[in-house]
């Protein structure tokens, strides 16, 4: 029940951190109230286990939540939707008394993470030693306990389950776009993990869970991994074309025609060729993450052909959103690049969410061909 109203709830926290965007950029993280609004909304606990108080819930739900935050503040967005997803991982792979450690505390436990092999960890009695260092780990700042994947001394890859006390951060982010997600270092030195805290990163790929019920903890990695760097990008473009919406109606019902001057009148056809192609890619994408959480939601029933397909869709949608926002950005001339502009923010963003490796199309096209070719 809870997770039925995760969308309804996005439109209050959209509200609330809206004005807070800007200040975001400046500080390079949220402001805590509007974290604490993301908390309340349900977004940590919605695909936290049902037995200690989560949803467990849809990504159809929680992709309807980021959007709608994504079109104010693409940055409280991106926290929102990548700590749903550490949540579902600690939920999905860790151990039960691993996960029931986690949240002792209530269902909204607050967990950041990465799923790069950056750190070591070397075998010791019924745990692991864990160290290294990881950077752009998003919303650390808030964080109760983090998920960190590290290479073990026989090769293979594990992710570790720390709590706050066991790591520290660096103030490492210096970005040109996504500037309020606090995406700093977190650095972990010489510490014990138990192994009812460890998972194999092999089982988080596969989608090999503990849990056979809940649908969003038996998926792969592979079929929903785009959908959580994406979606903000989604909403942050929608974002800008309602802001070009809102400049162009005004521009061209209120600008006056000068002697000797193109204007509004002269290039009104322009206006309107970007309006309807950005509305085109940004309903084109839409549709495209529609079907994918859709696949996603139907949890281990998917075939590999479908997990490779969502990947694709993913990162194809991406390249549309940058499409998008460029053709935005440039349109609207001088005026949409003034810097406390929303136009420019969101152009920025969703650039900068494009670089992300979990988004790029041509590993996501050679996995999809592979598969479809069955090589």
């Amino acid at each position: 029940m809870f997770a039925g109203r995760l969308p309804k709830a996005a439109v209050e926290v959209a509200a609330l951190v809206g004005p807070y965007a800007a200040e975001a950029e400046q500080t390079r993280r949220l402001h805590p109230d509007a974290f604490k609004a993301l908390v309340e909304a349900g977004f940590m606990r919605h695909f936290a286990p049902t037995d200690c108080g989560g949803a467990a819930g849809t990504f159809g739900e929680l992709t309807a939540a980021v959007t709608t935050v994504g079109e104010v503040c693409t940055s409280t967005a991106w926290c929102a939707s990548l700590s749903a997803s550490m949540s579902r991982m600690a939920a999905a792979f860790l151990p039960p008394d691993g996960y029931r450690e986690i949240w002792a505390a209530g269902p909204d436990t607050v967990i950041v993470g990465s799923v790069t092999p950056l750190g070591r960890a070397a075998a010791e009695g019924d745990g692991w030693r864990l160290s290294g260092r990881w950077p752009y780990i998003s919303a650390v700042d808030f964080s109760d306990w983090a998920l960190l994947c590290a290479q073990t001394d026989d090769g293979d890859s594990k992710l570790f389950a720390i709590p706050r006390a066991d790591f520290r951060y660096e103030d490492t982010w210096h970005s040109v776009g996504m500037q309020g997600t606090g995406s700093n270092t977190v650095i972990a030195k010489d510490v014990f993990v138990p192994a009812l805290r460890t998972f194999d990163r092999a089982d988080l790929f596969a989608g090999r869970s503990h849990d056979g019920e809940a649908p969003c903890h038996a998926v792969p990695l592979e079929a929903v991994n785009g959908l959580s760097f994406v979606v903000p990008a989604l909403g942050a473009a929608q974002g800008a074309v309602k802001a070009f919406e809102t400049y162009i109606g005004r521009k061209i019902s209120s600008t006056p025609s000068l002697p000797g001057v193109p204007g509004v009148q002269g290039n009104q056809a322009s206006y309107e060729m970007a309006l309807a192609r950005s509305a085109s890619e940004l309903d084109a994408a839409k549709l495209l993450l529609h079907r994918a959480t859709a696949t996603a939601d139907r949890g281990a029933d998917i075939s590999p052909l479908e997990a490779a397909r969502n990947l694709r869709d993913c990162s194809f949608a991406a390249d549309l959103l940058v499409s998008t926002v460029n053709r935005v950005v440039r349109a609207a001339g001088t005026t949409g690049q003034t810097t406390d502009g929303v136009i420019q923010r969101f152009w920025r963003d969703v650039t900068s969410i494009s670089t992300h490796m979990a988004v790029q199309f041509e590993p996501a096209a050679r996995t999809y061909t592979r598969v479809t070719l069955g090589l």
